[in-house]
């Protein structure tokens, strides 16, 4: 077992999971011991709504970025593909997910966003540091980086 190794509540049925981020990086999905879902932290950012926030964010035990975005927005498009890429490198470490803000207000205002994109970053479900703005793959390493941990 590596000294990295976190454990992650499956969001399906409940279940606590050692996860080992290496192994995920390597290209090895985690996906839950009792149920066989797929965890939330995937290759591909995970959809976050008003209705599932509590469930989805709530649960995870990984630090999360979440985009809060829009589709008439040219910056939030811009910005879509690295959100992808950071997904697939952050898989096993953090939770990666995308909240439309048009279709999801009440989690927007919950969190106080007045301009998009913005990424924030939580921690056991409260913001721990925020992003406004078209934002670089590294920029959003550089402040989600000391939350990642090992």
């Amino acid at each position: 077992m590596s000294d990295r190794s976190k454990i992650v509540t499956c969001s399906a049925c409940g279940a606590k999971n050692r996860i080992d981020p290496s192994k995920a990086r390597a290209g090895k999905a985690p996906v839950c011991g009792r149920c066989g879902a797929a965890f939330a932290a995937s290759a591909h950012p995970v959809e976050v709504t008003d209705a599932n926030f509590s469930s989805t964010i709530g649960k995870t035990e990984l630090p999360v970025l979440l985009d809060l975005w829009a589709a008439w927005c040219g910056p939030c498009r811009l910005i879509a593909p690295v959100i992808e890429q950071l997904a697939k490198e952050l898989s096993g470490q953090a939770l990666v997910g995308k909240l439309d803000v048009d279709n999801n207000p009440a989690t927007a205002s919950r969190f106080g966003v007045q301009s998009i994109p913005t990424l924030l970053i939580l921690k056991d479900g409260r913001e721990v540091d925020r992003l406004i703005g078209l934002q670089s793959r590294d920029a959003i390493l550089k402040r989600l980086g000391p939350h990642l941990g090992g």
